[in-house]
C-alpha cells in the first residue's frame, strides 16, 4: 500500500475516499453503517502505520464509555518513543467528553500518532464531525451496501483479491443465498477460496449452499417466471418454513417482473442496459423468458403481485395464502397458448 501523501490535503469533499483506499493522517475519519467494511477500513490504516514503522503500538478506546483525558493519554509519546495508532470505536454513541477531546485534539494533533475514529452514522458528535472534515482529515466512507448490484460487485471484488475467478453464475447464486448479511458473504467466499481449487462454479456455491440458495425469494421467483409451478410452490414453502418472510419474497417476485416489464418495453427498440439501470445479463436473461410470455399475461401476474404486496403488508388475513397465490398465478400466466 502507498504511503501518506506529504501533500496538505485539502478541506473540501475531496477528502472522502473508500473504504479500500486506506491512508495515514494525524486523524482518519471512518464513517459509516457498514461495520465490515469500516473493519477493514481500520486494518488498512493500521496496516499502513505498520508499513511506516513495524513497531507502532496500539490502542483503542470505547467511545460510549470515554472519559475526559483519555485521547490525550492514548495519543502521548510512549516512554520509548514508538509511534501509535488509536483507534476510537463506537462514535456514533460517544460522551460528550470525547466530542470535547476530540475537537481539542484536530486542533494541534500529534504528528507522529495516527488517531482513528470509527463512526458509524448518525447526528450524535455532530461538532466532532465537523471538526474532523473541517480539518481536511481523510474520511473513509464505508456506506450500507444495499443494493444487488453492489453485493454482486463485493462479492466479485473478494475473488479478486484472492486471486481467484468464478464464474458470473456462481457470484449470482452466493448473492441470492447471503445476500441480506455482508459478513456471511464475505466468510463464504473466503470459504470457497480456502476449500476448492480452479474457477468456482455455480455447481461449487450449490454443493456448499444450496440449502440457503433454495430458499430464497430470487429462486422461487426464478421457477414461476419460468412456468414451474410445481418447483416455485415447493421452493415457496421451503422457504417460509426455515425462516423467510413473505414480505421480501414478494419483493423478489416483483422485481423479476418489473425487469420482464421494462425489457419487453424497449424489445425492437435502442435503448440499452445501462439506460435501464440493468446489467448486460440481466438483460439476456429477461429476453429469454419473454419467449413464452404474452403482454397480456404479464399484466395479470404484475396485477397478482400488486396485490399480493398489499396482502402481506396488513392488507390481508393470510401472508403465506397470498404470496403462494401470486407465486401460481405467475407461474400460469407465463404460457404461450
Amino acid at each position: 500500500m502507498p504511503p501518506a501523501s506529504r501533500s496538505r490535503p485539502a478541506k473540501t469533499s475531496a477528502n472522502q475516499r473508500p473504504w479500500n483506499d486506506p491512508t495515514l493522517a494525524p486523524v482518519v475519519l471512518v464513517r459509516g453503517p457498514e461495520g465490515l467494511l469500516a473493519e477493514r477500513a481500520v486494518d488498512g490504516v493500521v496496516a499502513l502505520a505498520r508499513e511506516r514503522d513495524p513497531e507502532v503500538e496500539r490502542a483503542e478506546l470505547d467511545a460510549p464509555t470515554y472519559a475526559a483525558g483519555q485521547l490525550t493519554v492514548a495519543a502521548s509519546p510512549s516512554l520509548f518513543g514508538e509511534a501509535k495508532v488509536v483507534v476510537v470505536r463506537g462514535a456514533e454513541a460517544c460522551t460528550d467528553d470525547l466530542v470535547a477531546d476530540v475537537v481539542d485534539y484536530v486542533a494541534a494533533p500529534d504528528p507522529e500518532t495516527v488517531v482513528v475514529v470509527v463512526h458509524g452514522g448518525g447526528n450524535r458528535g455532530k461538532k466532532m464531525l465537523d471538526a474532523i472534515t473541517g480539518s481536511g482529515a481523510p474520511v473513509l466512507q464505508c456506506d450500507a451496501v444495499s443494493k444487488d448490484a453492489d453485493k454482486v460487485a463485493f462479492v466479485g471484488g473478494e475473488f479478486r483479491a484472492a486471486r481467484r475467478r468464478a464464474e458470473q453464475a456462481a457470484v449470482r447464486a452466493l448473492v441470492d443465498a447471503l445476500g441480506n448479511d455482508l459478513r456471511e458473504l464475505a466468510a463464504a467466499c473466503s470459504q470457497l477460496v480456502a476449500d476448492t481449487t480452479g474457477t468456482i462454479s455455480a455447481e461449487t456455491v450449490d454443493r456448499y449452499y444450496g440449502g440457503r440458495v433454495e430458499a430464497t425469494g430470487f429462486k422461487v421467483a426464478d421457477a414461476a417466471v419460468a412456468g414451474d409451478a410445481g418447483a416455485a410452490v415447493a421452493l415457496l414453502r421451503h422457504a417460509l418454513a426455515t425462516g423467510a418472510d413473505p414480505v421480501p419474497v414478494v419483493a423478489a417476485l416483483a422485481l423479476r417482473l418489473r425487469t420482464l416489464a421494462r425489457v419487453a418495453a424497449i424489445r425492437g427498440g435502442t435503448t440499452t442496459a445501462r439506460e435501464l439501470g440493468l446489467q448486460d445479463w440481466q438483460v439476456r436473461n429477461a429476453q429469454r423468458d419473454l419467449s413464452r410470455w404474452t403482454p397480456e399475461g404479464l399484466a395479470t401476474a404484475i396485477t397478482a403481485v400488486a396485490k399480493a404486496d398489499a396482502d402481506v403488508k396488513g392488507g390481508g388475513r393470510d401472508p403465506v395464502y397470498a404470496v403462494e397465490t401470486a407465486v401460481l398465478t405467475i407461474a400460469r400466466s407465463g404460457g404461450r397458448s
